[in-house]
């Protein structure tokens, strides 16, 4: 028997019992679009992970105020200071800027809107560093802050919060804790950072300006330094030790009473979680594909018992071994593929239809829709070589005696 005419064979039985074909397949339709589905939810969420983290700079170092021991006594009296961030400033070596942020909820008031918000004393710096947009106006300058100016830079939320037109707001006064100031600009939308902050409502202004007429205290929330680039953090990390033990009298061996975080290391951490999730997703989305073969085998086995006399008719008539197993092994092959097919169908249908719908990152793979692929073949050649080596050592009269 030629080989073009075995699978023509093996097709016309595919196409003889059309609904058994269907449900056979169907366990490798559910599999493949579950996998599918799966992978594009958890690289989605990586990439809105990713997307997240990189909005708040990844050429960033945090630092914030630790904790001291006295007698083996944890104290919590240990502040960051303007000072501490002007010696950072005046000493470090290969920071690109240093930026020190004081950060407190105030009671805002423009016209007769009042809002409670959060106020931020910081330095020209922050907006670019933080990669903030201005959309209208200007932010403040250095000369600004030297003066203690009152101005202020509005978040992207509070125009609409205030009941506001934003390019309206530019020049008009508004009260920080009963003070008035300027508005000079209003940001660019940055979007929320999960449900634990959003970026988009806060007022910068000045940090001399927030010391003396806002806030009446020089203590910093933190510091945060920029680096040329992400790969100089270590060394910048040793600096910034360096300078704030000397400034804080930390005494050789003790620990550090301030700490030091890289955003790029808690890039790499969230990326690497996000990437155990989305594996953890596909791998319970495989063990359908594992049930759709086995269901595959199973119908097969049936199909070699119901065509028991065909076969001997066939090895009769000429047909090899290796004729009757390939016939076979192209049922199960061809019934997993089109499983496949119709599966990426339906996985890529699922992830367009959560993204629109519930409006849930996802990302379609091409890795995974080509795993799904190789996966899904693999799985037909697998379970089908059972039953097509069952039904090649059939005895031929043993065969045609069959009833």
């Amino acid at each position: 028997m030629l080989f073009g005419e075995t699978i023509q064979v093996a097709l016309s039985a595919i196409r003889a019992n059309k609904l058994r074909s269907f449900l056979t397949a169907l366990g490798i339709v559910i599999g493949v679009a579950a996998v599918i589905t799966m992978v594009a939810l958890g690289t989605g969420a990586q990439k809105a992970v990713r997307e997240q983290i990189e909005t708040l700079g990844t050429d960033l170092l945090s630092v914030y105020a630790g904790q001291s021991m006295h007698r083996g006594v944890s104290s919590s009296s240990v502040r960051l200071t303007t000072d501490d961030s002007e010696a950072l400033e005046r000493e470090g070596r290969g920071f690109k800027a240093v930026i020190p942020e004081m950060r407190r909820t105030q009671q805002v008031k423009y016209v007769n809107q009042n809002i409670s918000v959060n106020v931020i004393g910081t330095t020209p710096a922050y907006v670019s560093a933080n990669n903030y947009k201005v959309s209208y106006g200007r932010t403040f300058t250095a000369g600004d802050g030297e003066a203690r100016k009152r101005v202020a830079v509005l978040g992207y939320a509070l125009p609409e919060q205030l009941s506001a037109n934003p390019a309206a707001m530019l020049g008009q006064q508004i009260a920080i804790r009963g003070i008035p100031f300027e508005i000079i600009g209003v940001l660019a939308e940055k979007g929320a950072q999960g449900s634990w902050w959003n970026p988009d409502e806060q007022i910068l202004i000045p940090v001399q300006t927030a010391e003396y007429r806002i806030f009446g205290s020089d203590r910093l929330n933190s510091i945060t330094v920029q680096v040329s680039s992400p790969d100089s953090a270590n060394v910048a990390m040793i600096e910034i030790e360096r300078v704030l033990r000397r400034e804080h009298g930390v005494r050789p061996g003790a620990d550090n009473d301030f700490q030091i975080r890289n955003r790029a290391e808690f890039l790499a951490t969230m990326e690497e979680t996000t990437k155990t999730f989305t594996f953890l997703l596909a791998g319970i989305a495989a063990v359908s594909l594992l049930v759709g073969g086995i269901g595959i085998m199973n119908i097969m086995l049936v199909s070699v018992t119901e065509r028991t006399r065909e076969i001997g008719i066939r090895k009769a008539l000429g047909a090899t071994r290796r004729n009757i197993m390939l016939q076979f092994l192209v049922e199960a092959l061809v019934l997993c593929m089109l499983g496949g097919a119709l599966g990426i169908l339906a996985g890529s249908g699922g992830a367009i239809a959560l993204s629109v719908l519930a409006n849930w990152n996802t990302m379609i793979s091409p890795g995974a829709v080509a795993l799904a692929v190789f996966f899904s073949a693999a799985v037909g050649i697998f379970f089908g070589i059972w039953p097509a080596r069952r039904a090649a050592m059939l005895d031929p009269i043993d065969a045609l005696r069959y009833e």
